[in-house]
């Protein structure tokens, strides 16, 4: 089948978070934008009811000295919070060594540097859309707690916190009776030797997020947005990318950007692109907020949970099953979640009443830097943010659609071809 009609300056594979952003990077430039996904609408896959903190602090990479005590635990299926397929998908052999190899103190702040700077770059661009556009979408300035219930889980964090507070991030540590003054919900937590605050936190849906912003975009810019293509292939023909759907529609594209999250490493295989991305699959639930919800954003660092609140709803996130591809929510898997949420805040939500389930892939790389780098001639990636693809997304929309353009001062973040 001939292509549709003649490409818009800019196409962009992916409605995620990551995709609706790049698509607003591009339409606020004064570009035509076709946006392109085989869902139903945006923002359904891992954008959909993600943990919904914006975590401009907290950047910190998932491989560190610590990873080493963990592997045991991992390996033998002994931590509730993780889980590892060593089956299945062969990319874990490599992307596990890859990881293993930034699981050393230089490289755990190298990575978390990288991160916070294109966090700072996210709300900086989020703040600057939602002067121009006041989308609503539940967002407000709430504050985050980290907690922690040993004191050398505590340390660790003390490292960071003074690690980052050189590069302009607030944050400080509390003692527990300090946490339960800033949080009175803690009252309900056992067991809490310290926390780290950051005051400047944020949170919001993300899947009203999207669904916002592209209406906004339909309306007032040159954007089309396509949904229902299921795609199969891309090729290069006559300088101009040719995207194939499974029902023989083409779609012609002058740049190309693509933020199709986990699928982008099978999508771009064939044209010889290898993408270091791992599923890491987490979970969800949404329930009615409690009689002691707490108004603060929370992280129990000890059950890898967070906790967002949303109006009068409480999100709940957390999980990390490594190499598992199905994004079906896992019964057993979420009446785990659920128990250890009732054993950390146990009356910050109705537990008896839930509302959603979801489970969704992180697309990780092995040292939680996101690729944004142009991979082809008018072919740019906009992929791999890990846990982080809220908080990353605006900041990487702007580089990538820089990259894209070739504007001056431009370059592969962070310094990769």
């Amino acid at each position: 089948m001939a292509p549709h009609s003649r490409p818009c300056d800019i196409t962009v594979v992916g409605a995620g978070v990551v995709g609706v952003a790049t698509a607003w990077a591009a339409v606020r430039r004064g570009l035509s934008v076709e946006l392109v996904d085989r869902a139903e609408g945006p923002g359904l896959g891992a954008s959909y009811a993600n943990g919904a903190q914006l975590s401009y602090a907290y950047t910190d990479a998932m491989a560190g000295p610590s990873l080493w005590k963990q592997i045991p635990g991992l390996l033998a299926g002994s931590d509730p919070a993780f889980r590892l397929r060593l089956n299945g998908h062969p990319a874990i052999w490599r992307w596990g060594l890859s990881l293993l190899a930034n699981a050393n103190g230089s490289r755990l702040r190298r990575n978390t540097l990288h991160t916070l700077a294109l966090a700072r770059d996210s709300r900086q661009a989020m703040q600057a859309l939602l002067e121009r556009h006041p989308i609503d979408f539940q967002h407000h300035v709430a504050g985050k707690l980290h907690l922690y219930f040993n004191d050398a889980a505590l340390r660790a964090g003390a490292k960071m916190v003074e690690l980052k507070r050189a590069h302009g991030v607030r944050q400080v540590l509390l003692d527990a009776e300090a946490a339960s003054d800033v949080e009175p919900a803690l009252a309900q937590v056992e067991g809490i030797r310290g926390a780290v605050y950051s005051p400047d936190e944020a949170v919001g849906d993300p899947w009203r997020f999207s669904a916002g912003l592209l209406d906004t975009m339909r309306g007032r810019y040159p954007l089309q947005a396509r949904f229902g293509f299921s795609l199969e292939s891309i090729r290069r023909s006559a300088g101009e990318w040719l995207l194939s759907s499974r029902e023989g529609e083409v779609i012609q594209a002058r740049k190309l950007i693509v933020c199709a999250g986990i699928d982008s490493a099978a999508l771009l295989r064939p044209l010889g692109i290898r993408l270091p991305l791992m599923a890491i699959k987490g979970h969800s639930l949404t329930v009615p907020c409690g009689p002691r919800a707490p108004a603060t954003s929370i992280t129990d660092t000890a059950r890898k949970l967070v906790f967002c609140r949303l109006g009068d709803r409480l999100r709940i996130a957390g999980l990390a099953d490594i190499n598992d591809w199905d994004p079906a929510v896992d019964p057993a898997r979420f009446g785990q979640m659920l128990d250890l949420a009732r054993q950390s805040l146990p009356d910050a939500g109705d537990y008896t009443r839930i509302l959603h389930r979801w489970a969704g892939l992180r697309p990780a790389t092995p040292d939680s830097v996101p690729i944004i780098a142009n991979a082809r001639e008018g072919l740019t990636c906009n992929v791999g943010h890990g846990m982080l693809g809220w908080t990353l997304a605006m900041g990487s929309a702007e580089r990538a659609v820089a990259l894209a353009l070739g504007e001056a001062g431009t370059t592969p973040w962070p310094g990769r071809g």
